[in-house]
């Protein structure tokens, strides 16, 4: 069984900076795609940025130019930078990924809080 274990998020002001990591932990052949999802109070869960194994990137209209997701395969870890953040990113961020080992297979983080206030 695959698990993510996720990293960063937390409380930063509008304008500000902040970086979350998730890492892929157990038997996995093939990384499909490894990204990061959100959702926010009253909202259904959206995507945020993904990448695929041959390192296309896929984001929400909303963070592009703002938001870089980016990988290390070797470590199957994903990174999720965020710069000039807006009070409408505030969210609960999950990291995503889908991967084979004896089958393609879909997996969720435990969600990471992000609060952009002043």
């Amino acid at each position: 069984q695959v698990q993510l274990v996720e990293s960063g998020g937390g409380l930063v002001r509008p304008g500000g900076s902040l970086t979350l990591s998730c890492a892929a932990r157990g038997p996995i052949r093939r990384i499909n795609t490894f990204g990061w999802y959100r959702q926010a109070p009253g909202k259904e869960r959206e995507l945020v940025g993904t990448m695929s194994s041959q390192a296309d990137t896929n984001y929400e209209d909303s963070v592009k130019g703002r938001f870089t997701v980016s990988r290390d395969w070797a470590k199957n870890t994903v990174t999720l930078q965020m710069d000039s953040l807006k009070p409408e990113d505030t969210a609960v961020y999950y990291c995503y990924l889908k991967s084979f080992y004896t089958e393609l297979r879909t997996y969720w983080g435990q969600g990471t809080q992000v609060t952009v206030s002043s």
